[in-house]
């Protein structure tokens, strides 16, 4: 065992996956267990240590400043979704890794949720709401927005370079409670060839960093009243992962509005770990939200030794 994850001999885990993005998962209910940076990224390390896209813990949202003031308006949000990207640094929610957390919480016995019920959590992108499906999960992930106003006019607001890919790309960047940039490709030859080993170059980068999402509209890009687009994704501090629930909803976002105002509101997403879908609606507060549905599956548990 390496020095940094020595100090957490005994820790029980679990690891999760929703379509491919993983994670390791900690149960914390007390917030009794502080982890550090590096410890985060020790024990995301592929070859180190468990192996993961980012790791969440599972706190009652009483015991995180963020979570406490959640609760003054959303006093039904006991679980607080406490996520660090898989290099230690902190991340305001993850899509996929919302429903993994659902799903742990049920494994673990701390919450119980039959098809068709509802459960608040707390996020550092504020309360999600999390419907159980017969086939996965459901997440209201609130609303979206263009992080550049600007760009509601002219389609885009900047440049993406991309190793493996010919010349600066146009992209628009949207928020989902985190922050994505997205790049329209041809074809998926084009999507294949991108090297996403290596961050994309964004020209302007917002404010707190970017995910970059590259996604290609199927032809035809609607069947059956349904957008279908395939989708790859660099995620910030972590580098490509097979998914990315916020990156989908972004991608869809971002595909929908170049289409136009014909565009459906239901979008069917492949990301190389499967499908999400991705919806459209209008919410309590006035705004457009996003829905996210899949699978989430607990694949291990176990003791750090």
């Amino acid at each position: 065992m390496t020095e940094t994850l020595a100090p957490l001999t005994g820790l029980r885990f679990s690891k999760g996956h929703g379509t491919g993005n993983d994670f390791v998962l900690l149960a914390d209910p007390d917030g009794d267990r502080t982890l550090s940076p590096e410890q985060i990224a020790a024990l995301c390390d592929r070859r180190r240590g468990l192996g993961g896209d980012g790791l969440i813990r599972a706190v009652r949202s009483r015991h995180v400043p963020e979570g406490v003031e959640l609760l003054v308006a959303n006093p039904t949000a006991e679980w607080f979704m406490d996520y660090n990207n898989g290099d230690g640094t902190r991340s305001e929610m993850c899509g996929n890794g919302v429903r993994v957390f659902v799903h742990f919480l049920i494994n673990e016995g701390l919450v119980t949720l039959a098809p068709g019920e509802e459960l608040t959590i707390g996020t550092r992108a504020g309360v999600k709401i999390v419907s159980r499906t017969d086939d996965g999960y459901r997440v209201d992930m609130g609303p979206w927005d263009f992080i550049y106003p600007e760009a509601r006019g002219k389609g885009m607001d900047s440049l993406v370079e991309t190793q493996g890919l010919p010349d600066e790309r146009p992209a628009v960047s949207i928020t989902m409670g985190n922050p994505h940039t997205v790049v329209a490709l041809s074809d998926l030859d084009e999507l294949a060839a991108a090297n996403l080993h290596e961050a994309p170059s964004v020209t302007p980068v917002p404010p707190h960093g970017t995910n970059v999402e590259f996604a290609v509209p199927a032809q035809p890009l609607v069947t059956d009243d349904v957008g279908h687009i395939s989708m790859r994704v660099h995620e910030r501090g972590v580098g490509e992962t097979l998914s990315c629930g916020t990156g989908a909803c972004a991608a869809a976002a971002a595909t929908r509005f170049w289409a136009g105002s014909d565009a459906p509101d239901v979008w069917s997403v492949t990301i190389p770990g499967g499908v999400v879908g991705v919806r459209f609606f209008p919410g309590p507060d006035g705004r457009e939200h996003v829905e996210l549905s899949g699978p989430a599956v607990i694949v291990a548990d176990g003791v750090l030794a």
